[in-house]
Protein backbone atom coordinates (compact mmCIF):
# COMPACT_ATOMS: atom_id res chain seq x y z
CA UNK A 1 0.00 0.00 0.00
CA UNK A 2 2.42 2.30 1.02
CA UNK A 3 4.67 1.61 -2.54
CA UNK A 4 0.98 2.23 -4.50
CA UNK A 5 1.46 5.55 -2.35
CA UNK A 6 4.58 6.44 -3.22
CA UNK A 7 4.13 5.42 -6.85
CA UNK A 8 0.65 7.60 -7.00
CA UNK A 9 2.92 10.59 -5.66
CA UNK A 10 5.69 10.76 -7.85
CA UNK A 11 3.30 10.41 -10.89
CA UNK A 12 1.71 13.51 -9.17
CA UNK A 13 4.82 15.42 -8.98
CA UNK A 14 6.00 14.28 -12.38
CA UNK A 15 2.80 15.75 -14.27
CA UNK A 16 2.97 18.96 -12.08
CA UNK A 17 6.64 19.08 -13.05
CA UNK A 18 6.00 18.69 -16.59
CA UNK A 19 2.96 21.56 -16.40
CA UNK A 20 5.28 23.78 -15.11
CA UNK A 21 8.24 23.16 -18.28
CA UNK A 22 5.30 23.25 -20.23
CA UNK A 23 4.66 26.70 -19.17
CA UNK A 24 8.09 27.79 -19.13
CA UNK A 25 8.02 27.06 -22.72
CA UNK A 26 4.87 28.59 -24.33
CA UNK A 27 5.31 31.47 -26.83
CA UNK A 28 6.05 34.75 -25.51
CA UNK A 29 2.53 36.46 -24.65
CA UNK A 30 0.40 37.21 -27.23
CA UNK A 31 0.24 41.45 -26.56
CA UNK A 32 3.83 41.78 -27.39
CA UNK A 33 4.15 43.47 -30.70
CA UNK A 34 5.12 42.23 -34.10
CA UNK A 35 6.76 42.70 -37.77
CA UNK A 36 5.09 42.75 -41.06
CA UNK A 37 7.49 42.41 -44.00
CA UNK A 38 6.30 43.83 -47.50
CA UNK A 39 8.00 42.43 -50.67
CA UNK A 40 7.46 44.06 -54.00
CA UNK A 41 7.61 42.57 -57.52
CA UNK A 42 7.33 45.03 -60.58
CA UNK A 43 5.79 43.66 -63.24
CA UNK A 44 4.34 45.03 -66.94
CA UNK A 45 1.38 43.56 -67.69
CA UNK A 46 2.40 39.40 -66.94
CA UNK A 47 6.22 40.62 -68.13
CA UNK A 48 8.64 41.44 -64.87
CA UNK A 49 9.70 45.12 -65.51
CA UNK A 50 13.34 45.57 -66.79
CA UNK A 51 14.89 48.96 -67.09
CA UNK A 52 16.18 50.74 -70.15
CA UNK A 53 15.94 47.26 -72.21
CA UNK A 54 12.44 45.75 -72.00
CA UNK A 55 10.13 47.05 -74.90
CA UNK A 56 6.27 47.41 -73.92
CA UNK A 57 2.41 47.78 -75.10
CA UNK A 58 -0.10 49.40 -73.50
CA UNK A 59 -3.36 47.98 -73.65
CA UNK A 60 -4.19 50.83 -76.06
CA UNK A 61 -1.18 49.96 -78.64
CA UNK A 62 1.54 52.42 -77.37
CA UNK A 63 4.96 51.24 -77.45
CA UNK A 64 7.30 52.09 -74.42
CA UNK A 65 10.21 51.42 -72.21
CA UNK A 66 11.25 52.39 -68.85
CA UNK A 67 14.53 54.20 -67.72
CA UNK A 68 13.33 55.76 -64.39
CA UNK A 69 10.56 54.17 -61.67
CA UNK A 70 9.97 54.69 -58.79
CA UNK A 71 7.47 55.93 -56.28
CA UNK A 72 6.52 56.16 -52.70
CA UNK A 73 3.94 53.69 -49.76
CA UNK A 74 3.57 55.22 -47.01
CA UNK A 75 1.04 55.52 -44.21
CA UNK A 76 0.58 51.77 -43.57
CA UNK A 77 -2.77 50.61 -41.82
CA UNK A 78 -4.14 47.47 -40.25
CA UNK A 79 -7.45 46.38 -39.80
CA UNK A 80 -9.11 43.79 -37.76
CA UNK A 81 -12.50 41.99 -38.62
CA UNK A 82 -14.24 44.24 -35.61
CA UNK A 83 -13.29 47.19 -37.26
CA UNK A 84 -10.48 48.39 -35.41
CA UNK A 85 -7.38 49.51 -37.13
CA UNK A 86 -3.69 50.23 -36.05
CA UNK A 87 -1.91 52.59 -38.15
CA UNK A 88 2.13 52.37 -38.43
CA UNK A 89 3.87 55.27 -37.31
CA UNK A 90 6.43 57.16 -39.45
CA UNK A 91 5.63 54.86 -42.38
CA UNK A 92 7.37 56.35 -45.19
CA UNK A 93 9.18 54.68 -47.85
CA UNK A 94 10.56 55.16 -51.78
CA UNK A 95 10.00 52.27 -54.27
CA UNK A 96 12.63 52.43 -56.95
CA UNK A 97 13.38 49.67 -59.29
CA UNK A 98 17.33 51.15 -59.67
CA UNK A 99 17.21 49.96 -56.10
CA UNK A 100 16.55 46.52 -55.80
CA UNK A 101 16.44 46.27 -51.49
CA UNK A 102 13.88 49.46 -51.66
CA UNK A 103 11.34 47.19 -52.81
CA UNK A 104 11.72 44.76 -49.55
CA UNK A 105 11.28 46.14 -45.77
CA UNK A 106 9.52 45.36 -42.78
CA UNK A 107 7.18 47.29 -40.67
CA UNK A 108 8.23 47.38 -36.93
CA UNK A 109 6.30 47.43 -34.02
CA UNK A 110 2.83 46.37 -34.76
CA UNK A 111 0.76 45.04 -32.07
CA UNK A 112 0.05 41.32 -31.48
CA UNK A 113 -3.39 40.29 -33.44
CA UNK A 114 -5.15 38.97 -36.59
CA UNK A 115 -5.16 41.55 -39.41
CA UNK A 116 -7.21 40.74 -42.15
CA UNK A 117 -6.97 43.79 -43.93
CA UNK A 118 -3.71 46.05 -44.91
CA UNK A 119 -4.30 49.81 -46.63
CA UNK A 120 -1.37 52.52 -47.44
CA UNK A 121 -0.73 55.62 -49.15
CA UNK A 122 0.53 55.91 -52.87
CA UNK A 123 2.25 58.85 -52.29
CA UNK A 124 2.76 61.41 -49.45
CA UNK A 125 0.05 62.88 -47.04
CA UNK A 126 -0.41 66.38 -47.27
CA UNK A 127 1.30 67.01 -43.99
CA UNK A 128 4.14 65.87 -44.82
CA UNK A 129 4.50 67.98 -47.92
CA UNK A 130 4.55 71.14 -46.25
CA UNK A 131 6.73 69.83 -43.39
CA UNK A 132 9.85 71.63 -44.92
CA UNK A 133 13.24 69.48 -45.18
CA UNK A 134 13.24 65.79 -43.95
CA UNK A 135 15.56 63.07 -43.82
CA UNK A 136 15.24 59.10 -44.68
CA UNK A 137 12.81 58.70 -47.53
CA UNK A 138 11.56 61.98 -47.45
CA UNK A 139 14.74 63.46 -48.62
CA UNK A 140 14.50 65.78 -50.76
CA UNK A 141 17.95 64.59 -52.32
CA UNK A 142 16.24 61.18 -53.91
CA UNK A 143 15.22 63.49 -56.64
CA UNK A 144 11.25 63.24 -55.61
CA UNK A 145 10.92 67.02 -54.25
CA UNK A 146 9.71 70.04 -56.69
CA UNK A 147 9.56 72.79 -54.60
CA UNK A 148 8.69 73.61 -51.47
CA UNK A 149 5.19 74.63 -52.28
CA UNK A 150 4.28 72.24 -54.67
CA UNK A 151 5.64 68.65 -52.62
CA UNK A 152 6.72 65.41 -53.20
CA UNK A 153 6.62 63.88 -56.66
CA UNK A 154 4.45 60.80 -55.54
CA UNK A 155 5.07 58.51 -58.87
CA UNK A 156 7.85 59.03 -61.51
CA UNK A 157 8.31 57.29 -64.35
CA UNK A 158 10.57 58.38 -67.59
CA UNK A 159 11.12 56.42 -70.71
CA UNK A 160 10.62 56.54 -74.30
CA UNK A 161 7.63 55.78 -76.59
CA UNK A 162 7.46 56.29 -80.70
CA UNK A 163 4.42 57.54 -80.01
CA UNK A 164 5.39 61.19 -77.76
CA UNK A 165 5.39 64.27 -79.52
CA UNK A 166 9.16 63.78 -78.54
CA UNK A 167 10.37 60.77 -78.10
CA UNK A 168 10.54 61.19 -74.49
CA UNK A 169 8.13 59.77 -71.28
CA UNK A 170 8.05 62.02 -68.09
CA UNK A 171 5.45 61.24 -66.14
CA UNK A 172 5.54 62.66 -62.55
CA UNK A 173 2.66 62.25 -60.61
CA UNK A 174 2.55 64.36 -57.44
CA UNK A 175 -0.10 67.26 -55.84
CA UNK A 176 -2.26 67.66 -52.77
CA UNK A 177 -4.37 70.36 -54.03
CA UNK A 178 -7.48 70.46 -55.10
CA UNK A 179 -8.63 69.98 -57.81
CA UNK A 180 -5.30 68.52 -58.78
CA UNK A 181 -4.57 66.23 -55.64
CA UNK A 182 -3.33 62.92 -55.96
CA UNK A 183 -2.61 61.30 -52.64
CA UNK A 184 -4.18 58.03 -53.18
CA UNK A 185 -5.50 55.49 -50.73
CA UNK A 186 -5.79 51.50 -51.51
CA UNK A 187 -6.61 48.47 -49.83
CA UNK A 188 -5.60 45.48 -51.95
CA UNK A 189 -7.40 42.63 -50.76
CA UNK A 190 -5.64 39.83 -49.35
CA UNK A 191 -7.57 37.38 -50.77
CA UNK A 192 -8.73 36.15 -47.79
CA UNK A 193 -5.93 35.37 -45.63
CA UNK A 194 -5.31 36.92 -42.58
CA UNK A 195 -1.92 38.42 -41.31
CA UNK A 196 -0.75 36.80 -38.08
CA UNK A 197 1.23 39.55 -35.77
CA UNK A 198 2.61 37.80 -33.25
CA UNK A 199 6.22 38.07 -31.83
CA UNK A 200 7.33 34.54 -32.49
CA UNK A 201 6.38 35.32 -36.09
CA UNK A 202 7.58 37.01 -39.33
CA UNK A 203 4.59 36.89 -41.84
CA UNK A 204 5.20 38.73 -44.99
CA UNK A 205 2.91 40.13 -48.04
CA UNK A 206 3.82 40.05 -51.16
CA UNK A 207 3.07 43.00 -54.06
CA UNK A 208 2.91 43.14 -57.45
CA UNK A 209 2.89 46.75 -58.95
CA UNK A 210 1.85 46.58 -62.68
CA UNK A 211 3.19 49.31 -64.55
CA UNK A 212 0.71 49.05 -67.50
CA UNK A 213 -2.14 49.97 -64.77
CA UNK A 214 -0.53 53.32 -64.82
CA UNK A 215 -1.95 54.05 -68.74
CA UNK A 216 -5.13 51.96 -68.49
CA UNK A 217 -8.42 50.96 -66.36
CA UNK A 218 -10.37 53.79 -65.61
CA UNK A 219 -8.71 55.77 -67.81
CA UNK A 220 -6.56 55.36 -70.76
CA UNK A 221 -3.56 57.52 -71.24
CA UNK A 222 -2.46 57.98 -74.73
CA UNK A 223 1.31 58.96 -75.60
CA UNK A 224 0.30 61.24 -78.38
CA UNK A 225 -1.80 63.04 -76.18
CA UNK A 226 0.33 62.82 -73.25
CA UNK A 227 3.63 62.09 -72.76
CA UNK A 228 4.96 64.98 -70.23
CA UNK A 229 2.76 64.61 -67.24
CA UNK A 230 4.46 67.11 -64.31
CA UNK A 231 1.15 67.50 -61.54
CA UNK A 232 -2.05 68.26 -63.35
CA UNK A 233 -5.41 67.26 -64.62
CA UNK A 234 -3.32 64.43 -66.63
CA UNK A 235 -1.52 63.32 -63.28
CA UNK A 236 -5.05 63.07 -61.64
CA UNK A 237 -6.29 60.91 -63.86
CA UNK A 238 -3.42 58.68 -63.75
CA UNK A 239 -3.70 58.42 -60.09
CA UNK A 240 -6.95 57.26 -60.36
CA UNK A 241 -5.82 54.28 -62.65
CA UNK A 242 -3.37 53.85 -59.78
CA UNK A 243 -5.83 53.33 -57.01
CA UNK A 244 -8.18 51.24 -59.39
CA UNK A 245 -5.73 48.55 -59.01
CA UNK A 246 -1.73 49.15 -60.00
CA UNK A 247 -0.73 47.48 -56.62
CA UNK A 248 -2.28 44.16 -55.84
CA UNK A 249 -1.88 41.36 -53.15
CA UNK A 250 0.17 38.10 -54.97
CA UNK A 251 -0.21 36.01 -51.69
CA UNK A 252 0.57 36.40 -48.07
CA UNK A 253 3.01 34.26 -45.98
CA UNK A 254 1.45 33.41 -42.28
CA UNK A 255 4.60 31.99 -41.09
Amino acid sequence: MYFRLFSLLSTSLLFVATLLTSCDDKDPAPTQPGTLDIEIDHLVGEQPLVLNTGSYTTPAGDQFTVSTFRYYLSNFSLGKADGSTYLVPESYFLVDEAKPASKAFTLDSIPAGDYTSLSFVIGVDSTRNVSGAQTGALDPINNMFWTWNSGYIYTKLEGTSPQASNGGLIFHIGGFKTPNNTIRTVSPSLKGATILIRPNRTPAVHLQTDVLKLFSGVNTIRFATASDVMGGANAVRIADNQAAGMITVDHVHAN
